[in-house]
């Protein structure tokens, strides 16, 4: 196999206008840095300081060098799943995939229908209320609704789904179930790929990929100078959104004693800085109109924008978003569109890598 050069010759992008820029084919990272000879931590990081506009350029592994003692880290624990499955529809044999997304009350799924691809795949919108498919090991999705009830033009790309398991779900998926991947990735890569060295509990439908560059000696170092790592959960869901489609639905949990390490770091004038949107998500979900984050769990369905502004959060270490995404809007609610052109532009010249596999934003 050849082994793609990291860092690519191109010209200097057109301005960028609202973020809305051309992402060349050839920085999207389409295998996992260990197949380019690399250690997770040896990814590229971007560190753009907000305050200056100034960019600093370094390597994952020396995150610690950028933060300070009494800085709060805070991590989603979140575990990918096996999501995604092979189907075939029962009406007609059409051969489909099926990808889970979200665990819903009553054990049902938000899932996505999909069809098989030249690379990968991708969404099939001809899918109809109540047709069944059937899945791996006799096993059986029911499509009960769309989801939102209101299907969009052209078909639903969601649905709310029944399933019938031979097997509890962990067990299931772990058979029978492989990762989610989109075409940019060339081939399938064993579900370790996509885990974060300190996910403990699995629900979610897409790796949280800010945090796949994370190494045991990375953290060991940060721990050691005394920066604060605190962890909360939220389960992502897939992430193949329409250019215009707002972010569902996700299940969180922030525990006590990540919401008090949160409160002491503000109080303290230090960083709480957010490995990822869904750490956003989550924290600026229970932060109270009191200034106060409280623990708590349950659904959010929030979504972050420079309208509403982050209040949580004061810094963010987060992949690079493709044009025109809803996490791109939370970016900018953090620091401002200026800032963000200015740092996205300085990535496209400097040949960064996109996606989860890619490299990784630290905003100060």
């Amino acid at each position: 196999m050849t082994t793609p050069p990291l860092f690519v010759e191109h010209a200097r992008p057109p301005e960028l206008r609202s973020l809305d820029f051309e992402l060349p084919p050839e920085l999207e990272a389409g295998e996992p840095p260990e197949a380019r000879g690399l250690s997770r931590d040896d990814v590229r990081l971007m560190v753009s300081h907000a305050g200056d506009d100034r960019v600093v350029h370094a390597r994952f592994r020396d995150l610690p060098d950028f933060l300070d003692p009494g800085d709060v880290l805070v991590v989603n624990t979140s575990g990918t799943m096996k999501a995604a499955l092979d189907a075939e529809r029962e009406s007609d044999g059409a051969a489909l995939k099926l990808h889970l997304s979200t665990r819903l009350p009553a054990d049902l799924w938000i899932v996505e229908v999909r069809r098989p691809a030249a690379k990968a795949s991708e969404p099939f919108r001809f899918a109809k209320p109540m047709d069944t498919l059937r899945l791996p090991g006799d096993a059986l999705a029911t499509l009960l609704a769309p989801y939102p009830r209101e299907a969009r033009d052209g078909g639903s790309r969601l649905w709310v789904a029944a399933l019938d398991l031979p097997a509890p779900l962990d067990r299931y998926l772990e058979r029978h179930g492989a990762p989610i991947r989109y075409g940019y990735v060339g081939e399938e890569w064993p579900i370790g790929y996509y885990r974060t060295v300190y996910a403990t509990e699995l629900g979610s439908a897409e790796m949280p990929s800010a945090g796949r560059a994370f190494t045991p000696e990375v953290v060991t170092r940060l721990v050691a100078k005394g920066v604060q790592v605190a962890p909360l959960i939220l389960h992502t869901g897939v992430a193949s959104l329409e250019e215009d489609e707002p972010p569902y639905e996700e299940s969180y949990r922030v525990p006590p004693e990540t919401a008090r390490l949160v409160n002491a770091a503000h109080e303290a004038n230090k960083r709480v800085v957010a490995v990822g949107t869904t750490v956003v998500r989550a924290l600026e979900t229970v932060h109270g109109p009191d200034g106060i984050t409280h623990p708590g769990e349950g659904w959010t369905g929030l979504v972050v924008t420079p309208e509403r502004r982050i209040r949580a959060v004061d810094s963010m270490l987060t992949g690079l978003h493709e044009p025109r995404s809803s996490h791109l809007a939370m970016l900018e609610a953090l620091t401002d569109r200026e800032h963000l052109r200015r740092s996205y532009a300085e990535a496209l010249d400097e040949g960064y890598l996109w996606h989860e596999f890619g490299d990784l934003h630290l905003i100060l």
